[in-house]
């Protein structure tokens, strides 16, 4: 093996971010080691596991117990998306329950049994030594805020009061709220949600003050008043409305949202306090740090790996390109970054709506992605044999990346670079969740460990992926590489970001614009779909440079199709909802 001092560098760097980010992470996650959090199993009515983490702040016992919190998230989340309020909530001096809801996370499918997971962990923190249980109060972002009101209606006294983030009653099969049920309800709604029509059944996310079903559970025929308290806290008749300016996804990591729903939960508890400032952004900025390290670690390992005596034999010289930048290769260029887009919507819906969830194809979400992904591959073949008629080309040409020099031997070698890569980083993350109990994150796109089931899904997922990422590689190392993307690896992978990602962003500005500008989005049944496309705007980006320096470093297509397939399907199983029941 060859190193230069560069890329020991590289290494060094990657390192020093992932392993100083999650230590910052841990820092913030236990507000400087005054809260202690616990990994923590619930148990099920049917036997089942919900997986959760518990903070304790400093001086609780079970002889001086203290209130206790339980903060549920949304879909498609975990309970990591609850740091920014858990974090709060335990430096007021609450015990808090921070659960992943059934099939998401590392807790038992499928998703959304057990209430949406909020009954039985209410009744666990309930019967913590640890907790108060005259003084609970529950808090739930979205999805999670049905789950909170679920818990609420099952075990009617076990709590003292409710906050909805971005949430609302009798949605889903949720309970119905009136004006006094759920127990002293705080509503944090924010200006721009997307799901306005879905949980109060507003025309725009700013009318939700005039809506006839947020007034019924305020008790009142009127525009609901923003900031004003309704009926009385100790009879447990309050509410509150609170509407932030941001998005639904927007108030995990909004200072309002999150001190608006704390405040609620301190004012209507009795024995905490509320404490200056908050805390949680050093985890969110530590989280992101390290994913940033874990992506830039995988460049170096490629390299390492492709320099190995056994694996030497995937790498060839980087091979001639067959395109030139003339207008062929703009309208190219052009079809690259808007095709995606167009499929998105179509195959994104009907993949999770039409495609059974079964022992095979478990998650909905992911089903809509891997039909998004090989209608791509579709397009991409139409396309290309449009391209190729009568110019006597193959894909079997060098130019390409898709010789096989060696037969077997070289795709081998291929998997081996690219398995060892994204293995060494699943190796990083092990560490940081076995030392610092932290992911790589920046807002809702995780990268998590896989449970034993997730690898199972994994594998059934797998093979669809690794298609449209041959197709991909073809794509953007044959048909969009010139010479001057070939010459200089940082300008190619400058193009092939912009040529993936540049599509969504202008999807994402279009939808954003018309909901600020309208209260509503362009489109307001793709919310969720729309949501999701944040984290194909992180993960693109990171396809691109990665897929590009694999066939620089290699000159073939084949580790860059192999290591994305392996980290994009890693990221997405450990990421979504599991619906079928395992």
């Amino acid at each position: 093996m060859n190193i230069n001092r560069k890329h020991v560098a590289v290494v060094a760097v990657a390192l020093l971010l992932v392993f100083g980010g999650s230590a910052l992470a841990y820092w913030g996650q236990t507000t400087g080691g005054d809260v202690d959090v616990q990994q923590v199993d619930v148990e099920t009515a049917d036997g089942g596991t919900i997986d959760g983490y518990l903070y304790v702040p400093d001086g609780v016992t079970a002889d001086d117990p203290a209130p206790g919190v339980l903060a549920i998230h949304g879909y498609i989340n975990s309970k990591e998306t609850q740091s920014s309020f858990a974090i709060e909530y335990a430096r007021a001096g609450h015990v808090v329950l921070a659960i992943d809801q059934p099939g998401h996370g590392y807790s038992d499918p499928p998703a959304h049994a057990h209430g949406w997971g909020g009954p039985p962990a209410l009744e666990y923190l309930a019967n913590h030594e640890l907790v108060d249980e005259e003084n609970i109060g529950l808090e739930g972002h979205s999805m999670g805020g049905w789950a909170a009101v679920s818990a609420a209606a099952e075990h009617p006294d076990s709590y003292e009061s409710v906050a909805l983030v971005g949430s609302a009653t009798g949605t889903a099969g949720a309970p119905e709220g009136d004006e006094t049920f759920p127990r002293n309800l705080g509503v944090v709604f924010t200006e721009y949600d997307e799901f306005h029509w879905l949980m109060w059944e507003s025309e725009t996310a700013p009318t939700t003050p005039e809506s006839e079903k947020l007034q019924s559970v305020f008790g009142t025929d009127e525009a609901v008043e923003e900031g004003q308290v309704y009926g009385a806290i100790d009879d447990g008749t309050a509410r509150y409305l609170s509407m932030p300016a941001t998005t639904h996804p927007g108030a995990h990591h909004s200072p309002t949202a999150v001190a608006e729903t704390v405040d609620w939960t301190v004012e209507t508890l009795e024995g905490n306090e509320d404490p200056d400032g908050q805390l949680w952004y050093w985890k969110e900025l530590g989280t992101a740090l390290a994913l940033l390290g874990g992506v830039l670690f995988l460049f170096p390992a490629v390299e390492a790996l492709s320099r190995t005596g056994p694996l030497e034999g995937a790498t060839r010289t980087l091979p001639e390109p067959i395109a030139e930048r003339n207008r062929g290769w703009y309208v190219a260029a052009v079809l690259t970054a808007l095709v995606p887009v167009v499929l998105y919507y179509p195959a994104m819906l009907l993949g999770s709506e039409a495609v059974p969830v079964t022992a095979v194809t478990p998650q909905s979400e992911t089903n809509g992605i891997v039909l998004w992904a090989l209608a791509n591959v579709v397009v991409i073949a139409a396309l290309f044999g449009l391209w190729h008629r009568g110019s006597g080309r193959s894909l079997t040409d060098e130019r390409y990346g898709l010789d096989v020099g060696e037969g077997l031997g070289t795709i081998g070698r291929s998997l081996a670079i690219a398995a060892g890569a994204v293995g060494g980083l699943y190796v990083l993350l092990w560490v940081v969740d076995a030392v610092f109990m932290t992911d790589f994150r920046v807002w809702v796109f995780g990268v998590k460990l896989m449970s034993d089931l997730h690898v199972r899904i994994f594998l059934t997922y797998l093979p669809a992926l690794f298609a449209f990422f041959v197709a991909l590689e073809v794509l953007l190392h044959g048909r969009l590489r010139t010479a001057e993307t070939t010459d200089s690896l940082p300008w190619a992978m400058a193009t092939n970001a912009l040529a993936l990602t540049g599509g969504f962003v202008v999807l994402l500005v279009i939808q954003y614009g018309v909901l600020f500008a309208t209260g509503a989005l362009a489109v307001p049944i793709t919310a969720l779909q729309t949501i999701i496309a944040f984290q194909f705007v992180a993960l693109l980006p990171v396809v691109a440079v990665v897929s590009t320096y694999c066939f620089h470093r290699t000159g073939r297509s084949w580790t860059g199709a192999f290591l994305n397939a392996l980290l994009v399907t890693w990221v997405i199983v450990a990421s979504q909802a599991i619906h079928y029941p395992f």
